[in-house]
């Protein structure tokens, strides 16, 4: 296995442990589970890296990267959900998404053909992680705020309205991302 594939595998084992942590009460495990997102975060980055620039792409990477993408992402939603900072139905639509459409490229991949990322696809997924990492950080400045001083409920309120709002935005961009992205692909799909 090569380092490429390695840090695929190595996203899907931090996803473990941001859930884990996420989880923990105290402002040093909310500031781990950060932490631990980011580094999974980046590796996405240099695992693609890697594979194009040491030509360390495999089948493997193929199949697991996006697979490894989503189980990070879907992860931090529906740990959200849990400690209900965004609405259950927000995060079955943006599960609903990934997976028809991950399903549908590894579909296609299969048939020998590639079905690639389109630009509302690119622009979703900065959506998905940016709200990820304001949402991780205000888990962590409230966490901090409560051990050091009192949290006003004013700024809750704040916080979870400003969510919901980014929310919104990035469930719409998700399904229209989802959408164009069949609209685009619809002569490739009716083919498979």
């Amino acid at each position: 296995m090569n380092l490429a594939n390695r840090l695929t595998v190595s996203r899907i084992v931090l996803t473990f442990v941001f859930m884990f942590f996420i989880f923990c009460q105290g402002f040093w495990f909310k500031l781990a589970a950060l932490l631990t997102f980011i580094v999974a975060a980046l590796s996405d980055y240099f695992d693609g890296m890697l594979a194009k620039k040491m030509n360390m792409s495999t089948d493997f990477g193929k199949l697991m990267d996006p697979i490894a993408d989503k189980i990070l992402v879907l992860a931090a939603f529906s740990a959200f959900v849990q400690m209900q900072l965004i609405e259950a139905w927000m995060f079955v639509l943006i599960m609903s998404r990934e997976i028809l459409i991950t399903s549908l490229r590894l579909f296609a991949l299969n048939k020998g053909k590639v079905l690639s990322a389109a630009r509302a696809g690119k622009h979703k997924t900065f959506s998905q992680m940016s709200v990820i990492f304001l949402i991780l950080g205000f888990i962590v400045l409230k966490e901090a705020i409560l051990t050091f001083s009192t949290w006003n409920p004013k700024w809750e309120g704040f916080f979870r309205s400003s969510i919901s709002v980014l929310m919104f935005i990035t469930v719409a961009l998700t399904l229209y991302s989802g959408i164009s992205y069949l609209w685009e692909n619809r002569k490739v799909i009716t083919r498979l």
